[in-house]
């Protein structure tokens, strides 16, 4: 009996996901209804996310093939479902608005798997023959927090950015009806994706020292490899 291919029934189902929308979506900005209780530029959002999240679909794929290196199935199926979560069920569903605390889980889970990413950019460049160096279980688990909570600032950055010249509402400084959010309370999401950024990145880094340091061979299942024809 043939093996099933986890990874790409898991890919294909999300990117269908996010595909079907997209038709209706257009649709919608180009016949608006009035009557809906959506606005334009919340159709807009929906579909640059949608378009965005199906090109972040196929990065793993072409980043594997292009630097030759191995994705390890588990992480490949979390990162996949983490954009399901983020994309189809965030802004589509609009769990956002409807679940609380939605955006807090994924930007935690999004430190953890930025920081595993981190674990593995460095564990490739310590075992590049042309690159001689040996790096102590602290400092690795020190720049993985480090890389974890600059790309999670970065995110923000576009966040902010995108909201100024698309007039959208990404960082969530006002509520479902479009009205704005004052003082603070504006404030309180993108802060809060920080903070939970960093609470993730820190929980793999202290995860992935103690790894290493003792031995343990807990993130090492989390970790791009060569390939092993190279």
């Amino acid at each position: 009996m043939k093996k099933r291919d986890w990874k790409k029934i898991t890919a294909m189902i999300v990117f269908i996901c996010l595909l079907v929308p997209i038709i209706f979506l257009v649709f919608r900005i180009i016949n608006p209804d009035p009557n809906l209780p959506k606005t334009q530029s919340d159709y807009v959002l929906m579909l640059v996310q949608c378009i965005l999240g199906i090109i972040a679909l196929g990065m793993p794929t072409l980043i594997s093939r292009k630097l030759k290196i191995e994705i390890p199935s588990g992480i490949y199926i979390l990162y996949v479902m983490f954009l399901y979560c983020a994309v189809f069920l965030g802004e589509v569903r609009s769990f956002y608005y409807t679940v609380p605390n939605w955006d807090t889980y994924l930007h935690t889970f999004s430190g953890f798997m930025i920081g595993a990413l981190s674990f593995s950019v460095i564990t490739l460049l310590n075992k590049e023959e042309k690159i001689h160096m040996t790096l102590s279980p602290i400092f690795v688990a020190v720049f993985a927090f480090c890389f974890s909570l600059a790309l999670g600032a970065v995110w923000e950055i576009y966040e902010f950015t995108v909201d100024g010249i698309m007039k959208l509402n990404m960082q969530k400084y006002a509520t479902e009806a479009g009205v704005l959010k004052v003082g603070r309370e504006a404030l309180i999401d993108t802060m809060k994706d920080i903070i939970v950024d960093a609470i993730g990145a820190l929980g793999i880094s202290i995860v992935g020292y103690i790894s290493l340091k003792y031995k343990k061979g807990w993130v090492e299942k989390f970790l791009f490899k060569k390939n092993k024809e190279q």
